[in-house]
């Protein structure tokens, strides 16, 4: 089952794109990463699932609802976390669940009490009180605690410390195991990677990328180090087909595997060196190569 699904949705500001013909299939229990740099769109593409902004053109859907006609239906199943979070300076996470439980029509106290223990936030803190490490928390916890069949975070983690960015990315990866979906915004490769199944890499509004992770390490590059036993063997060897040579100093190659690891340990084998280093793929570097023309500066 899709639980987002959007066809050729477009959002325009006069002659300024924010998203176009922007096309996602957001499978059910996904841990989905929606990955760009600022001003890449993911903002806008958000707003209009949530029902919040209009699309020029295409349409969007969540439960098979459209996003922008049945927004009061579909919200009822969602929590989400907007990236440009406020709330007001008298509030306290013990209020907040209690207004958000009369507006969602539920009892929140319980799964409230037991996520603020777990991120470990005073529930009876006034908002003008906290850092904004803690407010960030509380938003977490508004957002998490009616235990929504689809979550969608905005840059979640902007102001979270390491020690909660590991809690929440275990208590994300509970909900995935349990069916959850979550819709997990940010413009950090890293915490995509290590969260996310799979990844939709926006360019300027537009889609560039829309694959497993699994699928981007194998397109990404690996670096590779081999020092040699003698200087004379560094310098007359001829490298194998499955390494891409870029340095070749004293007693050490550095280059890129292009070809089966495999192929390379064997040729290695064969060979008078004292050790070799092959990297973990390089997605940086691939993710980078979508935006070294993009200008995505706003």
């Amino acid at each position: 089952m899709s639980v987002i699904v959007t066809e050729r949705l477009t959002k325009r500001y006069g002659r300024r794109i924010g998203v176009a013909d922007l096309n996602l299939d957001v499978p059910e229990g996904t841990l989905f990463g929606f990955l760009g740099p600022n001003g890449s769109g993911k903002t806008t593409a958000i707003r209009i699932l949530m029902g919040f902004l209009r699309p020029t053109q295409g349409r969007a859907k969540i439960f098979g609802l459209d996003c922008w006609n049945q927004g009061h239906r579909l919200r009822r199943d969602v929590g989400y976390l907007p990236g440009d979070l406020r709330l007001y300076p008298w509030l306290t996470c013990r209020e907040g669940l209690d207004i958000f439980g009369k507006v969602r029509r539920c009892d929140l106290r319980t799964a409230g009490n037991e996520l603020a223990a777990a991120f470990g936030l005073e529930p009876d803190v006034k908002v003008r009180n906290m850092s904004r490490g803690m407010r960030q928390k509380l938003g977490l916890i508004l957002a998490l605690a009616h235990k929504p069949k689809l979550l969608v975070l905005d840059e979640p983690t902007s102001t979270l410390d390491p020690i909660m960015q590991g809690k929440l990315c275990q208590h994300l990866r509970t909900l995935a195991a349990c069916g959850h979906t979550v819709f997990f915004s940010s413009h950090s490769l890293a915490e995509v990677e290590r969260l996310c199944s799979r990844v939709v890499i926006l360019r300027q509004g537009r889609l560039a990328a829309d694959e497993t992770l699994d699928d981007l390490r194998a397109r990404a590059s690996r670096a590779v180090t081999i020092r040699w036993g003698t200087p004379a063997a560094a310098q007359e060897t001829r490298p194998p087909a499955a390494l891409e040579l870029i340095e070749r100093s004293n007693r050490h190659w550095r280059g890129t595997l292009v070809g089966p690891v495999t192929a390379l340990v064997s040729w290695c084998a064969q060979q008078p060196i004292d050790d070799i280093s092959i990297e973990q793929p390089d997605l940086n570097t691939l993710f980078q190569g979508y935006y070294a023309d993009a200008g995505d500066d706003t």
